[in-house]
């Protein structure tokens, strides 16, 4: 038993107060600040992460920052106040984080960054990051739509629903697919917006485009599937036919996407995998033990273009 948690039972004991079971048994304390629950996919992250803790024997301190970075930076500090034992965040935007994880790293809690990364110079405020590569997301959805549109020359004009301004999945997915299509110059991004990965603000927001951009759209490119969807019923109350009229790509592949694509409304799906708790648990005891992380954990993702759908459908877990 270290000596924190010694001094944290003797406190207690002299108080008269009970001692709690997680602090007598040495259980680790995660406390883990999430972005929020603005789609199918982050609902899944978030169950995926309270499972996996349970599982592993790990206590959860749980916030839900409802997208907003004060909120994430105020459960960051009342989980240092805690003396959790590690931190984990998936962060709302990628800058404004030094101050915070310096004070982490002053408390001597290791940090991990689940899903987004930060865009801070000095590595060293964290232990690993562990997620998605939202560039080659980007890339991917990029080199599906050079592959279908090969061998014509007819312009093709994009509409590119973005997410969260100043978020890492945001910036990659944009750097990512733009990389790709900028080789060809029939590929042009007539209208981009953000929709913030919600599936309200993506139908909203496709609303404006057709309304701007009419039958001159070719092909709509999501962020994200919750926007995309949110963008076929606006697509559909225009009175045109999603992934007919517009080429439909978009990113995550939750259930959902599925269901659209089944019903022949969604062209593609690029997968990024919420299902990251089992792997952010092992870091956590594996960080307790002493152990050194790699500086950047990779998960591994396919695309599922529409013909796929259908077989690929029962086996999906979000």
């Amino acid at each position: 038993m270290n000596m924190q948690r010694r001094t944290a039972i003797a406190a207690l004991i002299a108080a008269g107060l009970p001692v709690p079971a997680a602090l007598a048994q040495g259980k680790i304390v995660l406390g883990f600040a999430q972005v929020g629950a603005e789609s199918e996919w982050r609902t899944a992250n978030t169950e995926s992460i309270k499972s996996a803790a349970k599982e592993a024997g790990i206590e959860l301190k749980f916030s839900d920052a409802q997208q907003k970075q004060e909120n994430q930076i105020k459960a960051i500090r009342a989980f240092i106040a805690q003396k959790v034992d590690v931190i984990a965040f998936s962060p709302v935007v990628e800058s404004g984080w030094g101050t915070v994880l310096r004070e982490a790293k002053a408390a001597k809690i290791p940090v991990i960054l689940a899903d987004r990364a930060v865009n801070e110079k000095d590595d060293t405020l964290w232990v690993s990051f562990m997620g998605s590569d939202f560039v080659e997301e980007g890339r991917k959805a990029g080199r599906w739509l050079v592959e279908k549109m090969k061998g014509s020359t007819t312009p093709v004009n994009i509409v590119e629903l973005q997410g969260t301004v100043g978020s890492a999945p945001a910036i990659d997915r944009k750097k990512g697919f733009e990389e790709i299509i900028k080789a060809d110059p029939k590929f042009k991004i007539i209208r981009c917006q953000t929709g913030d990965f919600t599936r309200a603000k993506g139908k909203e927001v496709m609303e404006a485009f057709l309304k701007a951009e009419g039958k001159k759209i070719n092909v709509l490119y999501a962020h994200n599937d919750d926007m995309a969807i949110g963008a076929i019923q606006a697509i559909e109350e225009a009175g045109m036919k999603p992934a007919k009229d517009i080429t439909i790509i978009s990113i995550d592949a939750v259930k959902g996407a599925f269901e659209a694509m089944i019903a022949g409304k969604l062209n593609v799906s690029v997968e990024c995998s919420p299902l990251l708790g089992p792997q952010l648990m092992q870091a956590v005891k594996d960080i307790k033990a002493g152990k050194t992380l790699p500086k950047r954990i990779v998960t591994e993702e396919g695309i599922f273009p529409m013909e796929v759908a259908a077989k690929e459908f029962p086996s999906r877990k979000y």
